[in-house]
């Protein structure tokens, strides 16, 4: 049971991920139409379309990856082989990822 929450959890992550992908991806188009209604000067968009992508893509591949972990684990749970075969590599490169994506559009929001 604990290796299906531990899956159910990552795709909860993924998509997470890619709805967020998607809000961020809209920020752009929000902040051109703005832009044309003259409310405000003219605002950079440009950035978060392919930040809001990355991000979409991202969480593609975080439910991909974790179909392929939890079929491992379940696989060596069998075979009694779990601690020898999986470590948080994968959690802690997510995390990373998710950093360098959070500070990108912190930057980004600075210059607005």
């Amino acid at each position: 049971m604990a290796a299906e929450r531990t899956f159910l959890a990552w795709i909860r992550t993924g998509i997470a991920l890619m709805g967020f992908g998607f809000v961020v991806a809209r920020f752009g188009l929000f902040l051109r139409e703005l832009t044309i209604a003259g409310t405000h000067q003219h605002l950079p968009s440009g950035f978060s379309l392919p930040i809001g992508i990355g991000l979409i893509g991202f969480g593609v591949l975080v439910n991909i990856v974790s179909v392929v972990r939890h079929r491992r684990y379940i696989a060596a749970i069998d075979r009694n082989d779990f601690r020898s075969a999986f470590g948080s590599t994968f959690a802690i490169w997510v995390a990373l990822l998710l950093a360098v994506a959070g500070l990108a559009m912190t930057m980004y929001l600075i210059r607005l």
